[in-house]
């Protein structure tokens, strides 16, 4: 299965220019700890609410006056629409990570979360019990 399959592409992102009162809020209506930050669709970034925490609240900055750009990681990890699930999920597992952004020409496609991979699982499962069944030799019925 491959990400394009299971991501979700309705992404709610951020400008470097956003505050990070607007981020946060953000973050908040969508119940997630990151946000992709974009110039026009190009993803330049992301921020975590740990990014907020620990690069700006932590520091005593005020986070109404901050933009993101103070907290934006851009040495991020990404993958693309048509890398495969589990590769996917071997990387989110190497650098422990919860939220895999989806790139495709540098520009923000999608993003798939941990809990989707659930999906990946699921659908092996019914295609294994499924051909389990197929595989089972024939016994007479008497």
């Amino acid at each position: 299965m491959k990400l394009r399959d299971i991501m979700t592409t309705e992404v709610q992102t951020c400008s470097p220019q956003d505050s990070l009162v607007q981020v946060a809020k953000i973050m908040w209506k969508e119940d997630v700890g990151i946000i992709p930050v974009v110039e026009g669709n190009k993803l330049v970034g992301v921020v975590t609410d740990r990014d907020i925490v620990l690069r700006c609240v932590a520091e005593g900055d005020d986070i109404r006056a901050t933009t993101a750009q103070k907290c934006i990681t851009t040495d991020m990890i990404t993958a693309t629409p048509d890398m495969d699930a589990h590769e996917a999920a071997r990387l989110m597992g190497e650098h422990q990570i919860r939220r895999l952004p989806i790139v495709e020409n540098g520009r923000l496609s999608g993003i798939v979360a941990i809990g989707d991979m659930a999906v990946v699982s699921i659908h092996e499962d019914e295609a294994g019990r499924a051909l389990s069944g197929i595989s089972e030799p024939d016994v007479p019925h008497h």
